[in-house]
């Protein structure tokens, strides 16, 4: 971009100057400038400018690349020329057999630089090493030299060999002897997490295979950057590697298989030390997060969050079920002022419907008034007693049946006619009137020969063995009907179990039978129910009036004396409601209990209750056994 400035600059000069010079090319180039306008372009720094781009945005100065590079180049000599060696004691008493257990940059001198020492440091290390303990120098100063690679100069040429190697240098940098692998425990990192945890990350940032490491921060770091931190750490990509403690050389290897086991044992050391290292490293960073403060306060904080906002989910979820219910009682209130005044209206539709029917009535009533004073003046067109009294009848008949606009007409026709003609249109009336009622009665007898058939036809086509219901089988099934009312479990099953318990006939009677003699005893014309029930009273009476000899003169017993049981009136519903309050209040173990019992029930004497519960008890008994017989086989 500043190279592109720079030449619109010099293009932007030049041109000045032929305008100066030329004034007819200054006109030309003046049409040249309208149309050749400069035009700002946006340009991206790549590759090493934009490194160089970084560093002058960073240091906020400057400079061009070729003043960065002198000065990287300068400031790389200026650290070169004033690095020291460190000479090493051991190191004369080095075995050179032993090499690969040594400490290289211990041997070179550069023990307090190591894996920061650049490829110039090491080699003017290793050139003035060479310079002090080379072989021929140190012959040349008298000094006993062991032959072969027996001396310890090989430790010097196998130092210079792996640290001037990249990739050999790197496989020494992954297992620095000098380097702490140690974890901290939590109860060291409980008082001073930041003190403990940060010089440990910062030694382990050395292996990441990314340049930039997130610092472990401080208390103030926000929730972003503690989290980019953790982040980075469990997914921390480590370039150390294992090679250079393989046990075996494939290059001593004598065949191919040889060479083949050793790099696949070597393979499987290297996993394995790979494998504890990420196991190491995932240890560290679970105890520091488990430790970390700014964890347990982001916690809290989250935890705070949720609350509040479970708490604003709860009132709001409480104002909507507010709103409901105001909605629901706005609603209700509607409904109730609605039904309201629908009520109001069929009230006063019912009043004027009734303010109708009235005024119609009275219509209808002056009507048969008049219709009565007509034929009583005209003396019922008739010219004895008998047939005034017979016409009297067909008088009221008509009164009776006729509808208001009939009898309006009729006296209309009696206002304005003779007698003879009111006398016909009378009984023309007369006719109709019986007519109708005479295809209503032939109706009824229809009715009930068709219902009678029906009954005979369910009668012989029901359960029972092909036979019909007696007198006795029909109050029987009366009695089960008011005894076990409806609601009972399986009622009908429970009815036909009842009525073969009971029944003299012998008949078996099932659900399907009791339930359609049921629907034809309720299709029954009244005259017929009374008939039965006029049968049935006859029978209670014969089977309760009959009293049996006695044997000896021995007076019957207090409990059973029947000398009023013929005239005993029927227990009423208050008096059976005392009864069963007397017997709850009066249990078994009370001294004098039926006399209590007794005096308890206004009406009732000792023997009458005795009586009443020996009654109740049977009908419970026998309830509870047929209701048995209808559970067992439904089981089964």
């Amino acid at each position: 971009m500043v190279i592109f400035l720079y030449f619109i600059f010099l293009f932007n000069l030049y041109l000045t100057r032929q305008i100066i010079k030329n004034k007819f090319l200054f006109t030309k180039m003046k049409c040249v400038c309208v149309y050749n306008t400069s035009v700002q372009v946006q340009v991206e720094p790549v590759g090493r400018w934009f490194e160089a781009f970084l560093k002058r945005r960073n240091r906020n100065v400057s400079t061009s690349f070729q003043e960065l590079e002198e000065e990287e180049e300068l400031s790389e000599e200026s650290e070169d020329e004033e690095f020291q060696l460190e000479e090493y004691p051991m190191l004369r008493t080095l075995d050179p057999k032993d090499w690969k257990n040594q400490d290289h940059y211990a041997v070179l001198g550069l023990a307090h630089l190591r894996y920061k020492s650049t490829q110039k440091q090491i080699k003017a290390a290793h050139k003035s090493i060479v310079l002090k303990h080379h072989p021929d120098k140190r012959k040349a100063a008298g000094e006993q030299i062991v032959e072969g690679d027996n001396d310890y100069f090989t430790c010097i040429t196998k130092a210079i060999e792996i640290l001037s190697d990249p990739v050999k240098r790197r496989a020494f940098d992954s297992v620095d002897p000098t380097f702490d692998n140690a974890v901290p425990s939590k109860s060291e990192a409980k008082e001073n997490f930041f003190e403990v945890f940060s010089p440990v990350f910062e030694r382990n940032a050395r292996w990441s295979s990314k340049k930039h490491v997130p610092k472990i921060g401080t208390l103030e770091s926000s929730f972003e950057e503690v989290d980019n931190f953790y982040s980075f750490w469990y997914n921390f990509d480590s370039w150390r590697e294992f090679s250079y403690l393989d046990e075996e050389e494939k290059e001593k290897a004598e065949c191919r298989d040889e060479r083949r086991w050793i790099e696949k044992q070597n393979r499987a050391s290297r996993a394995q030390r790979k494998k504890e290292e990420m196991n190491r490293i995932r240890t560290l960073v679970d105890t520091a997060y488990s430790c970390d403060p700014r964890i347990k306060k982001f916690k809290e904080e989250e935890k705070a969050r949720k609350e509040s906002e479970k708490k604003a989910k709860a009132d709001a979820k409480k104002r909507e079920q507010e709103e409901k219910e105001r909605a629901r009682q706005a609603e209700l209130e509607a409904a109730r002022l609605a039904k309201e005044k629908e009520e109001e209206e069929a009230k006063q539709a019912a009043q004027q419907a009734k303010k109708e029917k009235e005024i119609q009535k009275k219509a209808i009533k002056k009507e048969r008034q008049k219709l009565r004073t007509t034929c009583k003046n005209w003396n019922y067109f008739a010219d004895n007693e008998a047939d005034s009294i017979k016409m009297m009848e067909e008088v009221e008949k008509l009164c009776d049946r006729l509808e208001l606009v009939s009898l309006q007409s009729l006296n209309e026709v009696l206002a304005a006619g003779h007698k003879e003609e009111s006398k016909a249109a009378v009984e023309k009336q007369v006719q109709e009137v019986n007519a109708q009622l005479q295809r209503e009665r032939e109706a009824e007898v229809q009715a009930r020969q068709a219902a009678r058939s029906a009954e005979q036809a369910s009668g012989g086509g029901g359960g029972g063995g092909g036979k019909g219901w007696n007198e006795d089988d029909l109050q029987l099934l009366i009695k089960a009907v008011n005894l076990f009312p409806a609601g009972t479990n399986a009622r009908w099953e429970v009815i036909a179990n009842y009525m073969n318990l009971h029944s003299t006939s012998g008949i078996k009677r099932t659900a399907k039978d009791v339930i359609n003699k049921a629907k034809n005893l309720q299709r029954l014309d009244p005259l017929q129910k009374d008939e039965i029930n006029r049968k049935a009273f006859e029978k209670f009476k014969r089977e309760h009036s009959a009293v049996p000899p006695t044997v000896d003169n021995a007076v019957p017993s207090e409990r059973f004396d029947s000398s009023a049981d013929s005239s005993a009136a029927p227990w009423t519903t208050e008096e059976q409601k005392l009864l069963e309050q007397a017997l709850k209040t009066y249990p078994v173990s009370t001294p004098e209990r039926w006399e209590k019992i007794a005096a308890a029930v206004p009406g009732r004497s000792k023997k009458d209750c005795m009586k009443r519960y020996k009654e109740l008890v049977e009908m419970v008994k026998a309830k509870k056994a047929a209701q048995e017989q209808v559970a067992a086989k439904s089981k089964k």
